[in-house]
């Protein structure tokens, strides 16, 4: 108990001062260059030094799935704030996030991320929401990589929650593969709800692009079967928590289209 209070502090201190000072040198670079992608790697620095503080152990897996010169629509499962962490500092490429709006209000943080190009998305109204998903889909069709957290929240105790079909929407209106991202023992290190900081280890699986080619807005509950199945294979059972019953046929489609 000791050890995780002492962590716990120590990645506050290292999270507000890293904070501070990275987001002015981004701000920094940001104004002079007018280049989003160097304010990507300050971000990137900020998501490794976050998992550092904390001695948090990451295990990487399938990395060579992911191309950073292709475009993706990129879906992972959310369990705590150390995902975020974890996807900068450990997915190779430019992203953009489609994140809630109420982050851009964040003093310097905000004001980054909307210069880097991360898209906000007001899921408090639907008419602004789904013109948010429009122009993500704008964006990733002129070839920027977008991620997502298709639960929309982050689970309480590290299970899987339902997906909701935004997403998908996105990625069958951009035409760009989905590649799913499982994450799996960050709820272990801080759960939602909690402050308190255990150190531990966090195992991040990329599984192979899923073409959109295929799918239309009618398909969208397909899709979301497909990435679901994909995203619990990185999974522990407990996390992957109840599988639907799909009937027969379903689940030979479902399983087909993921191992392609």
């Amino acid at each position: 108990m000791v050890r995780s209070y002492l962590k716990t502090v120590i990645f506050f201190v290292v999270l507000i001062v890293s904070t501070i000072i990275l987001g002015i040198v981004a701000l920094t670079i940001l104004f002079s260059t007018k280049n989003p992608n160097l304010g990507h790697y300050v971000a990137r620095l900020w998501g490794l030094i976050q998992i550092k503080a904390t001695g948090t152990k990451v295990i990487v897996r399938n990395k060579e799935y992911v191309n950073p010169k292709e475009t993706y629509v990129y879906m992972a499962n959310h369990q705590s704030w150390f995902d975020i962490f974890v996807l900068l500092a450990y997915v190779p490429g430019q992203f953009r996030w489609l994140a809630k709006e109420e982050l851009y209000k964040i003093p310097i943080v905000g004001q980054a991320m909307r210069l880097i190009g991360h898209i906000p998305i007001d899921r408090s109204n639907r008419a602004k929401a789904f013109e948010s998903l429009a122009k993500a889909a704008e964006r990733i069709k002129a070839g920027v990589s977008v991620m997502i957290f298709p639960e929309g929240t982050r689970s309480r105790d590290g299970v899987l929650q339902p997906f909701k079909k935004g997403g998908f929407i996105l990625a069958i209106q951009s035409k760009k593969p989905i590649l799913p991202i499982s994450i799996s023992g960050s709820y272990r290190i801080m759960r939602k709800g909690s402050w308190m900081v255990h150190p531990g280890e966090i195992t991040i699986t990329f599984h192979p692009p899923i073409p959109i080619e295929p799918y239309t807005i009618d398909d969208r509950d397909k899709l979301i079967l497909i990435v679901e199945r994909a995203i619990r294979k990185g999974l522990t059972p407990e996390e992957g928590g109840i599988i639907d019953q799909f009937s027969e046929s379903q689940s030979e489609q479902i399983g087909e289209a993921v191992s392609k």
